[in-house]
């Protein structure tokens, strides 16, 4: 998830119409991959109106696009302000990973399609979690598995290949 005021636009100036986070996207898009887009009315006291954040997975794609929406009509009719946010506090999320198939989307993005691959050299349970809970005399109807994998990812237009090992642990329940 990307982190970091230089990757959010804020835009302001906008009017309100049904679709707008979708016209949004479709301007905002064309510089780089969207990771969010957000609209709203603006405060009582400042107007009529509408402001919204835009985050991009890169800074150099929301650098782009400030540079070149900034002032223009865009899809309506007066000129909108577009600014680089420096202060990200009122627009911060909790930061969760990336879904693979996100993390699929970004990587034929930026690398190309066919520009990349991925394999699974190994995927095995790990036993043993059970066995350290039993010694430490924890008991109960819930059940412990553990596995390990490891993967492969591959550039093959840059000659690189890194793997990478992780652990992953989980809870079930008996019959789970």
């Amino acid at each position: 998830v990307p982190t970091g005021s230089a990757r959010t636009l804020l835009v302001w100036g906008l009017e309100p119409e049904p679709g707008l986070e979708h016209s949004l996207f479709s301007v905002f898009s064309q510089f780089g991959p969207l990771y969010s887009v957000r609209a709203h009315r603006n405060a009582a006291v400042a107007g009529p109106g509408c402001y919204a954040s835009i985050k991009f997975y890169s800074a150099g794609a929301a650098g782009r696009a400030q540079r070149a929406c900034n002032g223009q009509r865009l899809f309506q009719n007066s000129p909108v302000k577009v600014c680089v946010c420096t202060k990200q506090q009122e627009f911060q999320q909790q930061v969760l990973a990336l879904s693979s198939t996100k993390c699929q989307e970004l990587a034929n993005y930026y690398l190309g399609f066919n520009g990349w691959s991925s394999r699974i050299i190994t995927l095995q349970d790990v036993p043993g979690w059970d066995a350290e809970k039993e010694e430490r005399g924890e008991s109960s109807r819930r059940r412990a598995v553990q596995s390990l994998c490891a993967v492969e990812l591959a550039l093959p237009n840059h000659g690189v290949r890194s793997r990478g090992v992780a652990l992953g642990r989980a809870e079930v329940e008996d019959g789970e």
